[in-house]
C-alpha cells in the first residue's frame, strides 16, 4: 500500500457515520509521508455536552432593551405593569390623527424617567456594575497571584512537523504547570490593607450594609434625576381687550424692552405697564381709521404704529407725542420692524419700504417683490438680515438693505405670517404657514437648506424663539386655537396650552423672555409663564461686600 492510503480510514465502529470522514491526527506521532502508516480504530462518540460560558443573557432575554427607546410604543410603562395610554378625544381634531399632548403630560415624563431608573437598578443587580447598556456581561477573569495554577504550553510539546500535508490537522497539547514560588507558605501574619483586591473590600461593605440593594444600585437611586420642568397649563393673568381684530394679517401687539405691552383695539393703541399694572390710551386715530400694526424700537422709548390708510407714525411713548408721521404706502401697513435707526413697513400694497427716521425723506427704499400683501416682517439685528412673508406663500431672505433677495422660499402652501429668527443659533429662521399649509419650516440662512419641516396640524399664526433656552412657541388658529412649545432641534412638543375660543393671532414675549402674552379674536389677552428664568452667572465679588451689601 502507498502513502495515499493514509487519506483513508478504516471502517468505523459507529453505525451511521460516513467512511469519507476524515480521523484527528496528533503531530507528536504523525510519521513520514514516504512510509507505510499504520490503521488505527476511530471512536465516535454521540454525547454532547454544551457549554455555557459564551452565553450572553441580555442579548438572549433582551433584558438589556429599552423600552422608552422605541418608536412606536403602544403602552405606557408605570412601574412593572403596562397600562395602555389613554387619549382625551376633546384634544383630538377630527381632521387629523396627530396626538396632542394633555394635562397629563408631566406624569408621563416622570413616569418614563421612574422606568429607566428601576431598568438601571434592575439590570445592576442581577448582572452587576459592569453592564453598560446591551453589552456583554461575562464577568472578566481575576488576575492572577502568585498563588495561582496557570496553564502553560510546554515549548517541546509545542512542535509540529513542517512536512505535514495541507489535509492534516495540528493539535497544541497543554500541560499543567505550577510555577515555584519562592515565599514562605507557613506564614501565621494577616495580609496588610494594601494587598487586599478591591473587589474583597466591597464584598465586605455590602456584608455589612443594611440597604436592601447593592452598592452600585444604591448610587444610582441616590443620584439627581432629570425632573421635567412643569408648565402651567393655566394662564396667571387675563385682560379684556376689546375691539381686538380677528384679522390674520394684522400684527397688533407687542412688548418693549421697557416692560410696556403695546395693544392696538380698534382706532386706538392702549400701553399696559407690566410693573404698575397701569393702562394709559397712547394715541387715537379717529373714526375714520385704524390701527394694522405695532412694533417697539430697540430701546423701548418710541412706538411704530401703522394705520389702515397706509400712514406710519412715530410715538413717544413717555410724552404720549407723536413726533412724525410717513407715507409712502397706498394700501394699510399690516406689517413693521425695527432695526435699531431703520424701520421697514409691509404693505397691502405688496411693497416694502425702508425708512431710516433720521432723515427727512419718508422712505429710503422701495422692494417689489412680493405679488401679495406683506404679513409678516422680522429683521435679525445681529447678522444685518430681514425675512419678509407674503399672502403669495412666499418667503424672502433679505441681506441688508440689498434690492435683491438673497434667497427665496417658495415651500409653503399658505400665507407666511410667523417668522422668527434664533438668538442661539446663527443664520437659524423659523416660518409658518397658514391653513392650507399647517407647517413650521426652519431654514438655514447661510446654506440656504431647510432644515425640519414640522406638520402642526392647524394654522400657524405667530412664532417666537425663547431668550433663555433653546425652545420655540408657536401659535395656531383653524382648528385648535392652541399654543405649542417646541424643544429645538427634535421638534418635539413640550407642552400644549389651551383656552382661546378663537384663533390666536397675536403673540408677544416679556423682556426677561419668561412671559409670553398671546391676544385671540374672543378680545382677551392672556398672560402665560412658559419658560425658565435666564441663569446669572454674576455673583458677589467678595464675602465683605455680599455681607456689606446685607447690612445696607
Amino acid at each position: 500500500m502507498d502513502s495515499s492510503d493514509d487519506d483513508f480510514p478504516t471502517t468505523p465502529t459507529h453505525r451511521g457515520v460516513s467512511h469519507n470522514s476524515e480521523p484527528l491526527r496528533n503531530p507528536l506521532f504523525q510519521g513520514s509521508p514516504s512510509k507505510k502508516s499504520r490503521r488505527r480504530k476511530i471512536i465516535y462518540s454521540d454525547r454532547y455536552i454544551p457549554a455555557r460560558s459564551g452565553i450572553n443573557l441580555q442579548a438572549a432575554f433582551t433584558l438589556g432593551h429599552d423600552p422608552t427607546s422605541s418608536p412606536f410604543r403602544s403602552s405606557t410603562r408605570v412601574g412593572v405593569l403596562d397600562m395602555p395610554d389613554t387619549v382625551d378625544e376633546s384634544t383630538v381634531d377630527a381632521s387629523t390623527s396627530e396626538f396632542e399632548p394633555g394635562d397629563n403630560d408631566n406624569n408621563s415624563m416622570k413616569a418614563r424617567e421612574a422606568n429607566r431608573a428601576f431598568d438601571a437598578v434592575l439590570k445592576t443587580e442581577l448582572f452587576g456594575s459592569n453592564t453598560t447598556g446591551t453589552g456583554s456581561t461575562q464577568p472578566t477573569p481575576p488576575a492572577s497571584t502568585h498563588d495561582s495554577v496557570s496553564l502553560h504550553t510546554s515549548p517541546e510539546r509545542a512542535h509540529t512537523n513542517s512536512n505535514n500535508s495541507p489535509g492534516q490537522r495540528t493539535v497544541n497539547s497543554f500541560v499543567p504547570h505550577t510555577p515555584r514560588q519562592n515565599r514562605n507558605i507557613f506564614t501565621y501574619q494577616s495580609a496588610s490593607p494594601s494587598h487586599r483586591s478591591a473587589s474583597s473590600l466591597a464584598v465586605d461593605n455590602e456584608m455589612y450594609s443594611l440597604s436592601p440593594v447593592g452598592h452600585d444600585s444604591e448610587r444610582i437611586l441616590l443620584s439627581p434625576q432629570h425632573r421635567p420642568r412643569a408648565i402651567s397649563k393655566v394662564p396667571y393673568r387675563v385682560l379684556d381687550a376689546p375691539e381686538l381684530a380677528d384679522d390674520f394679517y394684522l400684527n397688533l401687539v407687542d412688548w418693549g424692552s421697557q416692560d410696556i405691552l403695546g395693544v392696538g383695539l380698534g382706532s386706538c393703541v392702549y400701553l399696559w405697564d407690566a410693573s404698575t399694572g397701569s393702562v394709559n390710551r397712547l394715541c387715537d386715530l379717529g373714526p375714520s381709521d385704524s390701527v394694522t400694526s405695532v412694533s417697539w424700537i430697540g430701546a423701548g422709548t418710541h412706538l411704530a404704529v401703522g394705520t389702515n390708510s397706509g400712514l406710519v407714525e412715530i410715538w413717544d411713548a413717555s410724552a404720549c407725542k407723536c413726533t412724525r408721521t410717513m407715507t409712502g404706502h397706498t394700501a394699510r401697513c399690516s406689517s413693521l420692524s425695527w432695526n435699531r435707526h431703520i424701520l421697514t413697513s409691509g404693505s397691502r400694497d405688496r411693497n416694502i419700504l425702508h425708512r431710516d427716521v433720521r432723515e427727512p425723506a419718508h422712505y429710503m427704499k422701495r422692494l417689489e417683490y412680493h405679488k401679495q400683501e406683506v404679513c409678516g416682517l422680522k429683521w435679525n439685528v445681529d447678522e444685518d438680515k430681514l425675512a419678509s412673508g407674503g399672502n403669495d406663500n412666499k418667503l424672502f431672505v433679505w441681506d441688508g438693505l440689498e434690492s435683491r433677495p438673497l434667497y427665496q422660499f417658495t415651500e409653503h402652501k399658505a400665507a407666511v405670517k410667523a417668522i422668527a429668527w434664533s438668538p442661539h443659533q446663527r443664520g437659524l429662521l423659523a416660518s409658518g404657514g397658514g391653513t392650507a399649509d399647517r407647517k413650521i419650516k426652519i431654514w438655514n440662512t447661510i446654506t440656504g437648506l431647510k432644515i425640519h419641516d414640522v406638520d402642526t396640524g392647524s394654522q400657524v399664526c405667530n412664532l417666537a424663539w425663547s431668550k433663555t433656552s433653546n425652545e420655540l412657541v408657536s401659535t395656531h388658529g383653524y382648528s385648535r386655537n392652541q399654543i405649542v412649545i417646541w424643544k429645538y432641534s427634535t421638534m418635539q412638543q413640550i407642552a400644549s396650552l389651551t383656552g382661546h375660543t378663537y384663533r390666536v393671532l397675536y403673540l408677544a414675549m416679556s423682556p426677561d423672555g419668561q412671559t409670553i402674552v398671546t391676544g385671540a379674536g374672543d378680545e382677551t389677552l392672556r398672560f402665560w409663564n412658559v419658560f425658565e428664568k435666564a441663569k446669572s452667572n454674576n455673583g458677589p465679588s467678595s464675602v465683605l461686600l455680599d455681607a456689606f451689601n446685607q447690612l445696607r
